[in-house]
C-alpha cells in the first residue's frame, strides 16, 4: 500500500469541504472503506468506474484492494487531491473531469468493469436507472455496488405489497439480483447528513425471453406514475395494456405496488 496520509490532512491540505449543492457526504474512516471496497469481491486488477469520489476516501481503499481504478469528478476542487492519489499508484488510477450524467460509460471504460460509488445524492436513482436500462443483455458492468440514502436503497430491494415496493424495485430484480450488503451510520459522514445510508450490491441476471426493456419501463411508469388508482386508469393510456391484463387474468382494479416483477414482466411480454 502507498505511504499516503490520513485523509484528513488531505482535505485541510486543499481546504476542501463538503458541497451541499454537489450532495457530498466525505467518509473517513479506513476500515469502513475497505469493507465497503470488499463487497464485490476480489478486484485485484478490475477495471472500476467510480463516480463522484470527492477527495479520494473511497478510491483509495479501491486501489489498496488492486483495482484499476477510473474516477469522475466534476468538482475541480477534489482533482489536486485525486492527482496526488494518483501519483501515489502510478499507471492504477484515471480521472476524469465531468458530469457522469453526461459521459458514455462503456465507451470510456473500453472492458468489462465493476461500479463502486458513494454516488452523489443528488444524482444517484438517475444514475442507478441508467446502468439497468437498455435492451443490450448482459451489461457491459459487471457489478454495482453503490453508497444510497437508507430509504432509496429500501426501495430498491422491496418486495412486491410493501410500502417501499415501487418502478425502482421492478427495474433492479427483473433481471439482475439486488441485495442490501451494509448500513451506514450518519455519523460516519463529515458532514454527517440527516439521514441513513445503506450499500446496495446488484449482480446482472439471465434476461427474460422476449420482453423490451422499453416497454417495461413505459408500464412501470404509468403503473407507479398513478400509484393510488387502480391499473385500468393508471394503463388505460399504455396501447392494448387493458386487454392484455385480461388475458394474463390480472383483476383490473389492482393498485401497482400488488403487482409481483414477475406479472410486470408478462405484461411487458405481451406487449412487446
Amino acid at each position: 500500500m502507498a505511504d499516503l496520509p490520513p485523509l484528513r490532512e488531505v482535505i485541510a491540505k486543499h481546504r476542501l469541504s463538503a458541497s451541499k449543492a454537489l450532495g457530498q457526504n466525505f467518509l473517513f474512516d479506513a476500515q469502513l472503506l475497505d469493507r465497503i471496497a470488499a463487497i464485490p469481491g476480489d478486484l485485484q486488477d478490475n477495471a472500476v468506474l467510480e463516480v463522484g469520489p470527492g477527495p479520494g476516501g473511497l478510491t483509495r481503499a479501491l486501489l489498496k484492494a488492486g483495482a484499476r481504478v477510473t474516477a469522475i469528478e466534476m468538482d475541480k476542487r477534489c482533482l489536486p487531491a485525486l492527482t496526488e492519489l494518483g501519483d501515489a499508484y502510478p499507471g492504477r488510477l484515471r480521472v476524469i473531469e465531468g458530469d457522469a450524467l453526461k459521459i458514455d460509460h462503456n465507451e470510456l471504460m473500453g472492458e468489462p468493469y465493476r461500479v463502486v460509488a458513494n454516488l452523489p445524492y443528488n444524482v444517484g436513482t438517475a444514475l442507478f436507472t441508467r446502468w439497468l436500462s437498455g435492451e443490450g443483455w448482459p451489461p457491459q458492468w459487471i457489478s454495482l455496488t453503490l453508497m444510497f440514502q437508507h430509504e432509496v436503497a429500501q426501495r430498491i430491494v422491496a418486495e412486491a405489497d410493501s410500502g417501499a415496493y415501487g418502478r425502482l424495485a421492478v427495474l433492479a430484480q427483473w433481471r439482475s439480483s439486488a441485495k442490501l450488503a451494509m448500513k451506514v451510520h450518519r455519523s460516519a459522514f463529515t458532514p454527517p447528513p440527516k439521514v441513513m445510508s445503506a450499500i446496495i450490491h446488484v449482480d446482472p441476471g439471465e434476461m427474460p425471453d422476449g420482453v423490451s426493456a422499453r416497454m417495461l419501463e413505459r408500464v412501470t411508469q404509468a403503473a407507479f406514475g398513478q400509484r393510488r388508482k387502480m391499473l385500468r386508469q393508471s394503463l388505460k393510456d399504455v396501447p392494448r395494456a387493458l386487454e392484455v391484463l385480461a388475458a394474463l387474468g390480472i383483476d383490473p382494479q389492482r393498485r401497482a405496488e400488488t403487482l409481483s416483477v414477475g406479472e410486470f414482466v408478462a405484461i411487458a411480454r405481451a406487449l412487446s
